[in-house]
């Protein structure tokens, strides 16, 4: 949003090269100035406040749900977009404002830039209208709710569609094997299983997945098995292996549907507490939890 607010007021200077002058009604610089300055002393402080109400919202979701959500609601594009868009009105306006002292542009310049300024006017408008409404849902407990009930059933899905990440049936492998250990501490984000398939296909083996998205990694913990289809199996360089796994220091909701139900099961016990109290919250997280069962 930056780089096109900044592109947009040099731009408007390329219709003064057009013969459209004569076409066009005259615009004074003082009125385009009286739009800009508005617009420059206006953005910055409602960016300040967009700013200050996320902030709060995170806050608020991370004490009345779980901090385990706080990805989630972080992710919020219509907060974001919002935010980009009041930064990119204020940097315009600064722009376009020196560049109208400067006597930049001629009488179509001023123009086209007068009603860039007015559709810029008009966009911010009807983003803080739609920012305003989506941040009074922001962080609010039955939104959370609802944002952890959609990413769980997103990935439930996904698992449904591919129970073995798209692998063979375990059953179907050798057992045993030489172990594959994750040298990082933490849990499995994501397993490659196209980079799994081509290692074992370069070096004639078969590798049995035993820790799937959302298991803890340690250096004492398997993460695969290697085995030969026929003899001995040869030297191989296990590190190609270990890097098919993506290891971070919290789970996600993509690939884990189990976090999903974590999640929402410790909502509810928060709700249950005795500081708490909120029952209701309780009952409704059942019943996310049969719509979620029944996928």
């Amino acid at each position: 949003m930056c780089v096109l607010s900044t592109a947009t007021v040099f731009l408007a200077k390329t219709v003064d090269t057009y013969e459209i002058g004569r076409l066009v009604p005259a615009v004074t610089p003082d009125s385009i100035e009286t739009l800009l300055t508005i617009i420059s002393a206006s953005m910055l402080v409602i960016a300040t406040f967009a700013v200050a109400s996320m902030v709060s919202a995170y806050a608020s979701a991370s004490n009345t749900a779980t901090p385990r959500c706080f990805s989630l609601v972080i992710s919020d594009d219509v907060s974001q977009n919002a935010l980009s868009t009041f930064i990119g009105a204020f940097i315009f306006s600064v722009v376009a404002l020196m560049a109208l002292k400067n006597s930049y542009y001629d009488k179509t310049g001023r123009f086209a830039l007068f009603v860039l300024t007015l559709m810029i006017l008009a966009m911010v408008i009807i983003t803080f209208v739609r920012w305003v409404d989506c941040i009074a849902r922001l962080g609010r407990l039955r939104g959370t709710i609802d944002k952890v009930e959609a990413v769980t059933a997103a990935a439930l899905r996904r698992r449904r569609s591919a129970p073995t990440l798209r692998g063979a049936p375990a059953g179907a492998c050798q057992n045993g094997g030489q172990a594959v250990y994750g040298g990082t501490i933490g849990y499995v984000q994501r397993v490659d299983v196209s980079a799994l398939q081509a290692f074992a296909e370069k070096s004639q083996v078969r590798i049995r997945v035993v820790a799937l998205p959302g298991s803890f990694s340690a250096p004492g913990r398997t993460l695969a098995y290697v085995a030969a289809d026929s003899g001995d199996l040869p030297d191989l360089d296990t590190n190609h292996i270990e890097k098919a796994f993506l290891i971070g220091g919290d789970r996600k909701f993509d690939e884990d549907p189990r976090f999903g139900l974590v999640v929402l099961s410790q909502i509810a016990s928060r709700a249950l507490s005795p500081a708490v109290n909120d029952s209701g919250t309780a009952i409704d997280i059942i019943g996310t939890f049969v719509r979620l069962l029944a996928l």
